[in-house]
């Protein structure tokens, strides 16, 4: 549910809870924008070059306002503040995992309470308004429910020892999002990181950065310690480039292009190896097979099959409809792509959507349906379409070092 929007005296707003209403107010078209520069340790710095970008809006051309543009030097001080929150018996460290699900909880909170002021920003700087995005607190909220159930195991291993495993943060993770969806890819990362108790550095897209911005003042309202989150603006060939290839950042997390996907895994590789997680692009076949419901409404497309089957190949704006013979087919059709993020078959026989999603080499396959998604299931690519899973249980695996701990004991007993 989105609430009113305020008046432009913001922050010194009227903060109450839309299921109070029984209709949404209006929102405010021009909300004021109290937060544009860089955020490290709980604090808003000016890039250390002093540079500023434009932010637009892009259904008018006009300058919303100038964001500091961080680069190399500011990743410097954002890791470092990041490494620090990470230190052996730090507040952070030391925090019971329940606590963290509790700020990851309250920022949930928060997000939700400010969804119209969120909903109209995004509005202003992509032109689109999405529950995807707005919603993002159920994101928040589900790994808020996580941090403290995240368990090892003990293992029976031979002889007279006492094995166990633990689940460990990683440790500074670098995350870089991109401009679709901020608020929502900003949720997909922070969420499952912060719950398992890794520290973040954050590069937000040129194009958006108010929403994660705003954010970022939303997590130091609600108590996380200071260089648990910090968020750099900035652009891809420095800021991006200074997260994926510095020493101490340990892993590294990005949303975008294939091509700045290699780029990513190159600066891993000739750096310190980081841990690499990405959720790259794709081509999404929509297989709709002779018996489909026709009146079936997929995001992408919509198409009658007029008793015969199709295969329905989608590309940005650009749609192929090439006919198929056999099951086998079009599966291995489908399949003659180096991407494999997502795809989808429309049928009313279980038997043939069950066979063809088993031969997908795609991440997610939808049924009877288009563009589902749900934070319980996880979601990404096959082959050039990513590394890693996002969402669900999954996604707390990017974010995990599994250690085995052997305690040599005087006598094992079952």
């Amino acid at each position: 549910m989105l609430r009113t929007v305020f008046s432009r005296t913001f922050p010194q707003v009227f903060r109450i809870s839309a299921c109070q209403h029984s209709t949404i107010p209006a929102p405010n078209v021009h909300p004021d924008v109290h937060y544009n520069k860089i955020f490290i340790s709980n604090e808003w710095h000016d890039a250390v070059s002093k540079k500023t970008f434009p932010t637009i809006n892009p259904a008018t051309g006009e300058v919303i306002c100038h964001v500091a543009e961080g680069n190399k030097a500011d990743v410097e001080k954002a890791v470092k503040a990041a490494k620090d929150a990470f230190k052996l018996g730090s507040p952070w460290r030391r925090m019971d995992a329940s606590h963290r699900g509790l700020l990851l909880s309250r920022l949930a909170d928060c997000i939700e309470r400010d969804a119209a002021y969120l909903a109209v920003m995004k509005l202003i700087i992509r032109s689109e308004l999405s529950f995807f995005s707005v919603g993002c607190w159920l994101v928040c909220r589900y790994y808020a429910g996580w941090a403290d159930k995240w368990e090892g195991k003990t293992i029976p291993i031979d002889g007279d020892y006492f094995c166990y495993t633990r689940h460990e943060p990683i440790g500074v993770c670098g995350q870089i999002i991109p401009w679709n969806f901020p608020l929502l890819m900003q949720a997909w990362k922070l969420g499952p990181a912060l719950a398992t108790g890794n520290t973040v550095v954050m590069k937000v897209a040129e194009q958006t950065p108010l929403t994660a911005l705003y954010v970022a003042s939303l997590i130091k309202e609600v108590g996380f310690p200071a260089g648990v989150v910090n968020i750099v603006p900035g652009m891809g060939p420095t800021a991006g480039a200074a997260i994926a290839s510095h020493m101490d950042v340990d892993k590294v997390a990005f949303t975008g292009s294939t091509e700045v996907g290699h780029l990513i895994m190159k600066a891993s590789s000739t750096s310190n190896l980081k841990k690499v997680t990405l959720e790259l692009g794709g081509k999404s076949p929509n297989i709709v097979l002779s018996d489909a419901n026709t009146n079936l409404d997929s995001r992408n497309c919509r198409s009658v099959a007029n008793g015969l089957s199709h295969f329905l190949w989608i590309f940005g704006p650009v749609m192929q409809i090439l006919k198929f013979k056999s099951l086998e087919e079009v599966i291995e059709r489908a399949n003659d792509s180096k991407y494999g993020l997502a795809a989808a078959v429309f049928t009313k026989n279980i038997d043939k959507a069950h066979y063809i999603s088993h031969g997908l080499r795609a991440g997610t396959v939808w049924i009877n349906c288009y563009d589902v998604f749900g934070v319980q299931a996880p979601f990404g690519g096959y082959k050039a379409s990513g590394i890693g899973r996002e969402l669900g249980e999954y996604g707390l695996d990017n974010y995990t070092e599994v250690k085995t701990v052997t305690i040599k004991v005087p006598q094992k007993n079952s």
